[in-house]
């Protein structure tokens, strides 16, 4: 899809982002996604700052997405809100079942929460556990098990699970998402099927979701994020991908603009840190509002400690080079 949103003047050139730069290490509160502590590049625009954090195994061709996301949030700005406040789920990585109501506590007022399942070297018996602890606590839960489970492990796990509002991309790809969706009752959520995918309409023409998950950063941007679930036409779930709360700026943003948004948001991961670069989304009662960092802020400040060491720093500064490369010569403007 081509949902590129042109700055004015064009792409920034590559030492005007890499003068304001700078690399963190946020502390996490437990392990997500097998990070103890997450990286990320955020600098500076005319709008804002912007983030570019694109997970450190990706290739440069999709960690360019990354970038063009930060690029518009710092040069573009957030777009016009519809709504002031925006519901989120609470998040519960694969933890014990006695620890899932201390993290629930972290998330005042969620009625909705997305729990990890399909963790490598557990079982489905914790995660029927984990589940069964979170329904003790919410009203709602979703199950994520981020392309883990076979067409079969994921017919078997669900029906173990029980009811839930939604299983997010239970299988890696969009024909098993089709054939888990025909086999039980639970509805289906396609997220790497549409952020990973080259095509994210493959998803609605195979009949294979009910629920869109989309995240602004791997997308392309708040705009993109925004074109991208007008023309799935599914109910959508704007998500973070893991973001500082700069990152996270731009996908409440994005929440906020959506013309209709029925389902809870997963929105909410500020709580997985325990620093960030500026004031994190936190919820109240269930909910985070739109703000935006400035490009004069000052609650943009790192704590040393939080700072990269210089090699990574080099190492983002050499990824940020090729991936602003290959925008250029992809004729991207964002």
């Amino acid at each position: 899809m081509d949902n590129e949103v042109a700055i004015p003047g064009g792409i920034p050139p590559v030492e005007e982002l890499l003068e304001s730069a700078v690399v963190v290490r946020l502390p996490m509160r437990t392990r997500f996604r097998g990070l103890l502590a997450r990286e990320v590049m955020i600098f500076a625009g005319p709008a804002g700052w912007g983030e570019f954090g694109a997970f450190v195994e990706y290739d440069d061709a999709e960690a360019a997405n990354w970038l063009r996301a930060g690029i518009e949030a710092a040069y573009l700005g957030p777009l016009p809100a519809v709504r002031s406040t925006v519901t989120v789920n609470a998040t519960v990585p694969a933890v014990p079942a006695d620890q899932v109501a201390e993290v629930l506590s972290r998330y005042p007022g969620a009625r909705t929460a997305k729990v990890k399942v399909a963790e490598p070297g557990q079982h489905l018996d914790d995660d029927v556990e984990r589940v069964a602890a979170a329904r003790a606590v919410v009203d709602r839960v979703r199950v994520d098990a981020n392309g883990k489970w076979s067409v079969a492990q994921a017919i078997t796990a669900l029906r173990a699970i029980g009811p839930v509002e939604y299983a997010e991309q239970p299988c890696a790809t969009v024909e098993e998402l089709a054939q888990v969706r025909r086999a039980v009752d639970v509805p289906i959520a396609a997220d790497e099927s549409i952020r990973k995918a080259h095509d994210p309409l493959r998803v609605v023409a195979a009949d294979a979701a009910d629920v869109a998950i989309v995240k602004v950063a791997p997308l392309g941007g708040m705009r993109a994020t925004l074109a991208t679930a007008e023309a799935i036409g599914l109910p959508v779930v704007v998500s973070s991908a893991l973001d500082s709360a700069v990152g996270m700026a731009a996908g409440v943003a994005a929440a906020a603009a959506l013309p209709r948004l029925d389902l809870a948001c997963g929105l909410g991961t500020g709580s997985l840190f325990t620093a960030d670069v500026g004031p994190s989304f936190l919820p109240d009662d269930g909910r985070v509002h739109p703000r935006w960092f400035d490009a004069g802020s000052s609650l943009i400040s790192v704590d040393d400690q939080f700072v990269a060491p210089p090699d990574r720093d080099r190492w983002w500064r050499a990824r940020l080079r090729r991936c602003h490369a290959l925008l250029q010569r992809n004729g991207q403007d964002t």
